[in-house]
C-alpha cells in the first residue's frame, strides 16, 4: 500500500516536472496590442489562476516604458508597487556581465585572457584552472560545476574574496571550454576579478558603471540571503495545496551571481538601455553601446585545448554574457535569462526585432515557476498570442495526490503494524526480502532527497531543506513513507524475534491473511 501510493505520486510529479512553460504557438504578430491596459489584464488574469500573492512587472518598447507596476501584496500584506524592492536572483548575472564587458571595452581586460592574469588568488584543486578564461566564466564553460563544488551545501562566505577562497578544494569536471555547467561561482569569481581590477568593492563598481548612469537609484547588489531581506525585500513564498506560505529564504551566498535587489521602475530603465544601445531612460549617455552589444552576442566557438573533434557540439552555443540567445515560440530572436531562489524568482527578456523588453519579479520560489511562466505569457502578448497558462493546476494536482498518498501511507502502516504477528508466522521467507529492500530504499531516499533532486537537475546542488522548499508535498510524502515503513518493519522484526523464541507462542494483535507488502 505504501509503495503503491508512492508510485502514484511519483507519476504525477514526473508530469509536473516535464511541464515546461508556454504552449505551442503561431507565428509572431506585431506588438500594436502591447499596451499598459493589456499588460494589466494579462497579469491580473495570471494572478487569479495562481497562488502568487504579489508580482512586479516592467514592460518597455524602445525608449518607451509601456508599464512598470506592482500587483497584489507582499508577505507583510503591503501592496506591491513600481518602487517595491524585489530580489532578482540570477537576473543579476546580466549586470555582472555588463560590468565586465565595460572593462573589456576600455581595454582593461580581454574576454579570452586567463582569469589568473587579473585575479592571481583564483585557483581550484586542478592545474587546468590556470587556463580558465574570462569568457568561460561568463558562459559557464570553465569546467567548474556543482558536481565539483557543492556551492549551496557549503557555508556562505562573508564576501566575494571568501567566495573565491572557498574554491581552493573544488575540482573541475571538464577541461575549460569543453562543457557547459551552470555554476554560480563562475560569476562570483568574475565579480571578485572586477574588485581586484578596479580596486574597490564590486557593489561600488556596479553602481558607478551601470546603476548611476542608467538612473537605477533603487537597485543594489548584496552578499547573502540575510542581506536581501535587510535591503527591504519581504519574505517570499512557497506554494502548498494552492496557497502561498511565507518563509525565510534559506542561507546562501549571492553577490555577483544572484545578489541584486531592484524595482519594477528601475528594471524598466534597465530594459530601455538594453534595447537602445545603452541609452538611459532620460536620454542620457547611459552605458557603452559596445558593452551592451557584447553581452547580447552569442559566444564565438573557442575549442578547448583537448583532442575534441572540431565538429563536436559547441558547449557555449546560445550563450551570451549573462544572457541566453534563443527564439520565441513565434520564431523571433530572443535574449533572455531567468533567476530562481527558493522563495522568490525573476526573469527578463528582450525581443530585439520589436525593441520590447520584459522583466518579471515574483514573490514565489523555484517550485512555483511563476516568474518564468508570467514572462512567457507577456512574450506571447507582445507577439499577439493568447495566454500561455501557469503551472499552478499541475502543482495543485501534485499536492493533492501527495496528500492522498500520505493518508494511504498512514493507513497502510496501521494495517502493517496490526498484522505483524501474522507476518512473523508466515513460512514463506522469500516474500520478506523484496519488501525489506524496498523499505530500505525509501528510508535512504528520505535521507537524501536533495541528491535525488540534483540528479534530475543536471547535477545542480541543493540542501535537504532547499529540496523541501522546492517540492514540499513530495518530500513530506517521502518522509512519511520512510517513517511508516521503519515503524512497520521494526514491529515486524520484533514479532519475528518473539515468534522464534522457544516456549509458548506470543500472540500479537491482528487476524486474517498475511499482507502482500507495505
Amino acid at each position: 500500500m505504501v509503495m503503491k501510493a508512492m508510485s502514484m505520486a511519483a507519476l504525477v510529479a514526473t508530469v509536473a516536472v516535464v511541464w515546461a512553460g508556454p504552449a505551442a504557438a503561431a507565428a509572431a504578430a506585431p506588438v500594436d496590442g502591447l499596451t499598459a491596459a493589456a499588460v494589466d489584464a494579462r497579469v491580473q488574469a495570471y494572478l487569479e489562476g495562481a497562488p502568487l500573492p504579489g508580482v512586479a512587472v516592467a514592460v518597455t518598447r524602445g525608449s518607451e516604458v509601456v508599464r512598470a507596476a506592482g500587483y497584489g501584496v507582499d508577505s507583510r500584506g503591503e501592496p506591491v508597487g513600481a518602487d517595491t524592492p524585489m530580489g532578482v536572483a540570477s537576473v543579476s548575472k546580466a549586470f555582472t556581465a555588463l560590468v565586465v564587458a565595460s572593462l573589456v571595452e576600455e581595454g582593461r581586460l580581454g574576454l579570452d585572457d586567463p582569469v589568473v592574469e587579473h585575479l592571481p588568488e583564483f585557483a581550484v584543486d586542478d592545474p587546468r584552472s590556470a587556463r580558465i578564461t574570462v569568457r568561460q566564466l561568463l558562459t559557464h564553460t570553465s569546467g567548474m560545476s556543482d558536481r565539483g563544488f557543492r556551492e549551496k551545501s557549503e557555508p556562505a562566505p562573508a564576501d566575494l574574496e571568501g567566495a573565491v577562497a572557498r574554491l581552493a578544494d573544488a575540482r573541475l569536471v571538464a577541461d575549460p571550454g569543453a562543457e557547459r555547467h551552470y555554476h554560480n561561482p563562475n560569476y562570483q569569481v568574475a565579480a571578485r576579478m572586477v574588485e581586484v581590477v578596479e580596486g574597490e568593492p564590486f557593489a561600488e563598481v556596479l553602481r558607478e558603471r551601470v546603476l548611476e548612469p542608467l538612473g537605477m537609484a533603487d537597485t543594489a547588489t548584496v552578499d547573502t540571503a540575510a542581506d536581501v531581506s535587510a535591503a527591504g525585500v519581504a519574505p517570499g513564498h512557497v506554494p502548498v495545496l494552492g496557497r502561498a506560505l511565507a518563509l525565510p529564504e534559506p542561507e546562501g551566498y549571492f553577490n555577483g551571481s544572484g545578489g541584486m535587489v531592484s524595482t519594477a521602475a528601475d528594471m524598466a530603465r534597465w530594459l530601455v538601455a538594453q534595447n537602445t544601445g545603452g541609452r538611459a531612460a532620460d536620454g542620457g549617455a547611459g552605458v557603452p553601446a559596445g558593452a551592451v552589444a557584447l553581452t547580447h552576442a552569442p559566444a564565438p566557438r573557442t575549442p578547448p585545448l583537448t583532442n575534441a573533434s572540431a565538429d563536436a557540439p559547441d558547449p557555449a552555443a546560445g550563450s551570451g554574457l549573462g544572457w541566453q540567445v534563443r527564439e520565441t515560440d513565434g520564431g523571433a530572436p530572443l535574449v533572455v535569462h531567468g533567476g530562481i531562489q527558493f522563495t522568490y524568482t525573476a526573469h527578463h527578456a528582450l525581443l530585439p526585432e520589436s525593441g520590447v523588453g520584459i522583466a518579471v519579479m515574483a514573490g514565489t520560489g523555484l517550485g512555483a515557476g511563476d516568474a518564468s511562466a508570467l514572462l512567457w505569457d507577456l512574450v506571447a502578448l507582445a507577439e499577439g498570442r493568447g495566454p500561455t497558462g501557469s503551472p499552478a493546476p499541475w502543482l495543485l494536482t501534485l499536492d493533492l495526490v501527495c496528500a492522498a498518498a500520505v493518508a494511504a501511507v498512514a493507513a497502510g502502516a496501521v494495517r502493517g503494524v496490526r498484522r505483524a504477528g501474522l507476518w512473523a508466522r508466515d513460512g514463506r521467507r522469500w516474500r520478506r526480502l523484496p519488501g525489506a529492500v524496498g523499505a530500505a530504499a525509501v528510508v535512504a531516499a528520505a535521507l537524501v532527497p536533495h541528491r535525488l533532486l540534483s540528479s534530475l537537475a543536471g547535477g545542480r546542488d541543493a540542501t535537504w531543506v532547499q529540496t523541501l522548499y522546492t517540492a514540499p508535498s513530495v518530500v513530506v510524502l517521502l518522509v512519511a513513507a520512510a517513517v511508516a515503513l521503519a515503524v512497520v518493519w521494526a514491529v515486524r522484526l520484533r514479532a519475528l524475534a518473539a515468534h522464534r523464541r522457544p516456549g509458548p507462542a506470543r500472540e500479537l494483535s491482528g487476524a486474517g491473511a498475511v499482507p502482500a507488502g507495505a
